[in-house]
């Protein structure tokens, strides 16, 4: 893609040069899987671009660079930062994200001002390894057919000034985090005492421990919400969580057909910033959200599920606390004479390579969700979570409030044998408070 200097784009024949490119490789079709919605669209189509380039895995129909959970929803909430400022920079109805943005012609095109912030964060950010050629050639594709509908509908001079404010608040989003800790050399120490955590896998470590270290977005630090710990190994809490997630958790465990579904729902091939990104874009349309205010949404959703996470690393490092797989196998030697150990005890999902304390699927989980349930005013509201995995048949569940996914998800974790309880809902604590601190410190109305 090639884009005029900034310089030269706002003058009225640069603009009309602009205008006639654009439509043109419009018309032709740049790439035939770049498909650019309507304007009013914008903030939706380029949610589910940015998911689609940082999430999806290299190998899918729409490649994308497979980044994990923790490491995907930092360069997320980068992507919807900058346009929510964008947008903001031209409605100016709510406090902005970062500060000394300038200000935009109130009559400026917001589509034109979120598809180039969004695409500027997504080409501009550093990130390991770097997007794929192709990856970049669809965003810039996409980028283009997004101009073009946007200069068909609000014409060259709102275009120009849309795209001047989604290059600023692109530009001040990859200097502020620019040195934010990412891909820092932090590892975590595997232990071999008495609930100490080591990995479970041919000894794999987390490689994206780093994410314990990254700055938040909008905490004052990275252990801001410390949870209270599991339980400890002699005490009776710990001998129940423990036959609990032994009694459900494994492969065979006699689990009821509600418990498998809820097993088969919430899994490790369906991440957070996908599952829930997807299902609220869904929710935006069904409730007739703004441009406005789905750009207030999803960086409410993403910065909080960002600063979940991160918070959650670090607690993991804090706590440093054994899976139940360790648990069970090491039963008979944690000193607890009421835990029965078994060896072969295999649980039903593969453990991940990092500690067990703090759950990070329920830290992401119940921020989106109490992040949403402040947005929407705590209101009941029927919606449906749907699980989509290549060569499956979809699978979908029906909530009416927010909250009762976490439930879930909570439920989720034990059944998959990866978690004990406290591990999860604890997790959900984490999540819920920085929603609660996001709800009281940011993106408030001006008054």
């Amino acid at each position: 893609m090639q884009r005029k200097p900034k310089a030269t784009r706002t003058t009225g024949l640069a603009a009309m040069a602009t205008l006639m490119t654009f439509v043109a490789v419009l018309l032709v079709g740049a790439t035939a899987s770049a498909q650019a919605g309507p304007p009013e669209n914008a903030v939706l189509d380029w949610n589910l671009h940015a998911v689609n380039a940082l999430v999806n895995s290299p190998s899918a129909p729409i490649p994308g660079a497979g980044q994990t959970p923790p490491v995907s929803i930092l360069h997320l909430a980068m992507a919807q930062g900058a346009v929510y400022d964008a947008v903001n920079m031209i409605d100016g109805g709510h406090e902005p994200y970062l500060n000394d943005l300038p200000s935009a012609p109130e009559g400026a095109s917001k589509a034109a001002a979120v598809a180039t912030a969004a695409h500027d964060v997504l080409v501009g950010v550093v990130v390991v390894p770097r997007l794929s050629p192709v990856i970049i050639a669809r965003l810039d594709d996409l980028y283009d057919e997004s101009i073009a509908a946007a200069t068909i509908q609000d014409g060259p001079t709102a275009v120009a000034d849309g795209i001047e404010a989604g290059e600023a608040a692109a530009e001040a989003m990859l200097e502020e985090r620019a040195t934010d800790g990412r891909y820092g050399s932090f590892m975590f120490t595997p232990g071999f005492d008495r609930g100490e955590w080591r990995p479970t896998t041919l000894g794999v470590s987390d490689p994206f421990a780093w994410v314990a270290k990254v700055d938040p977005f909008l905490l004052e630090s990275t252990s801001q919400f410390r949870t209270k710990g599991p339980h400890a190994l002699k005490s009776g809490a710990y001998t129940r969580e423990y036959n609990e997630v032994k009694g459900l958790g494994e492969t065979d465990s006699p689990r009821t057909p509600e418990q498998n579904a809820v097993a088969g729902f919430y899994t490790n091939n369906v991440p957070p910033p996908e599952l829930f990104n997807r299902t609220f874009r869904v929710i935006s349309e069904s409730e007739g959200l703004t441009l406005v205010e789905q750009a207030r949404l999803f960086v409410m959703l993403n910065m909080a599920g960002a600063d979940a996470l991160i918070n959650c690393w670090d607690d993991k490092a804090f706590w440093s606390f054994w899976r139940p797989v360790t648990a069970i196998h090491e039963g008979d030697d944690d000193g607890n004479r009421r835990t029965v150990g078994d060896p072969d005890w295999t649980p039903l999902a593969g453990t991940p390579p990092y500690p067990d304390h703090p759950s990070g699927y329920n830290c992401a989980t119940s921020a989106f969700m109490h992040t949403a349930d402040a947005f929407f005013g705590k209101k009941p509201l029927s919606f449906s979570v749907v699980r989509i995995v290549p060569g499956v048949p979809d699978v979908t569940r029906t909530y009416n409030q927010f909250t009762d996914v976490v439930d879930d998800t909570i439920d989720a974790r034990v059944y998959q044998g990866i978690h004990f309880r406290a591990a999860d809902v604890q997790g959900a604590g984490i999540g819920k408070d920085v929603a609660h601190w996001l709800d009281k410190h940011y993106f408030q109305p001006v008054k």
